[in-house]
């Protein structure tokens, strides 16, 4: 057993929560933004704006899809060089075969093959041929066998939400807009959870309104201790930030999930928000304005599909309130009220920026 930890602590190979939800599971929605997202938004701008190029060019982007997540997970894992270049093809494969879920099937499948990558990684005279062949044998197999029913079954799982919400859109807005805002603002990724889902539609739309409630909410909720520079860094940046306040006091927590619990209701209720776009942007809430981006392509995928008819002035006004105005306007008064009875403290949310 000595031995077995001996080696496994020399390859780097660390099998832990964190190592692999946390640390994979994030990279992996980077690796979602820098192919599947920007290339949605690149070619969506293209065809508004009659720019071929930038249709092709959003076109190869999503087209590396799976060889970026794989190669996102493999640098998240600390594999080396031939192991990170060889997960290309892994994650091609797990991609493709994984279908709708294809992001979790890239997951499962490259976390494997990266580990057993790294374990033969330079222990052979050719390790140029042992490590590539290893690693790409086993990603590409296991991507054959458990790829297609990893991505049935987070397909039928995202489904089974999407279609919840439909027939209980309010208490499934709720519920969605709270544990996806959650996510967000955890050292988890909530975009690589949505994606793994496909979380969209009236789903999609819940879990924007979770994200913005969390992130527009934390940078109102904060901005007498943080000022401008904690606004702009909260609310496009992240939410996270405020994680190690939340450790050291988690009332301060309080306000934003209330305002996520009012929001998803009226995301799905009243305004019908939904997420058509890529499914990555469900979890991003205002991060760059991905989530209002991805809303905006969702509509005009509508359009050409004849699905919708025109993008509406109410569409416009049920995306700002639930993505800026509700957030701030809400998390700002129940700061207040968590701030007058002592649940909130001076520099309780105060940022090192």
């Amino acid at each position: 057993m000595e031995k077995i930890k001996s080696f496994l602590k020399r390859k780097d190979i660390e099998i832990s929560a964190k190592r692999y939800g946390i640390d994979a599971l994030g990279a992996m929605a980077q690796g979602l933004f820098a192919s599947l997202l920007i290339g949605t938004i690149l070619a969506t701008l293209g065809e508004q704006l009659g720019i071929e190029l930038l249709v092709t060019i959003g076109g190869y982007a999503k087209s590396a899809t799976g060889a970026a997540m794989a190669v996102a997970i493999g640098y998240a894992l600390h594999c080396p060089p031939l192991v990170l270049f060889s997960l290309v093809a892994v994650g091609g494969a797990a991609n493709t075969l994984g279908g709708a879920g294809g992001p979790l099937a890239v997951l499962f499948v490259t976390i494997f093959a990266a580990e057993f990558g790294k374990a033969v990684s330079k222990e052979t005279k050719i390790d140029i041929i042992v490590t590539p062949f290893v690693t790409i044998m086993v990603g590409c197999i296991l991507a054959f066998v458990f790829a297609p029913a990893i991505g049935s079954a987070a397909s039928a799982v995202g489904n089974a939400i999407m279609w919840a919400t439909e027939l209980q859109p309010f208490f499934m807005g709720i519920i969605i807009s709270v544990v996806v805002g959650i996510a967000l603002t955890l050292p988890i990724s909530s975009a690589a959870i949505c994606a793994a889902l496909s979380l969209t539609g009236l789903a999609g739309g819940a879990a924007v309104a979770g994200c913005c409630a969390n992130m527009i909410g934390f940078a109102v909720l904060s901005f007498r201790e943080n000022k401008w520079g904690g606004l702009f860094a909260q609310g496009i940046g992240t939410s996270m930030l405020q994680m190690g306040n939340i450790v050291r006091n988690p009332k301060i927590w309080m306000p934003v999930i209330l305002t996520s619990a009012i929001t998803g209701p009226i995301a799905t209720c009243i305004f019908k928000l939904q997420m058509n776009g890529a499914a990555v942007a469900s979890g991003m809430g205002t991060c760059g304005l991905v989530g209002q981006i991805g809303v905006y392509t969702g509509w005009v995928n509508d359009i050409a599909a004849g699905t919708k008819a025109a993008i509406t002035a109410f569409d416009w006004m049920g995306l700002i309130f639930i993505s800026f105005l509700l957030p701030g306007v809400l998390a700002w008064a129940f700061g207040l009220f968590f701030r007058k009875i002592g649940w909130i403290k001076e520099n309780d949310l105060k940022l090192d920026l």
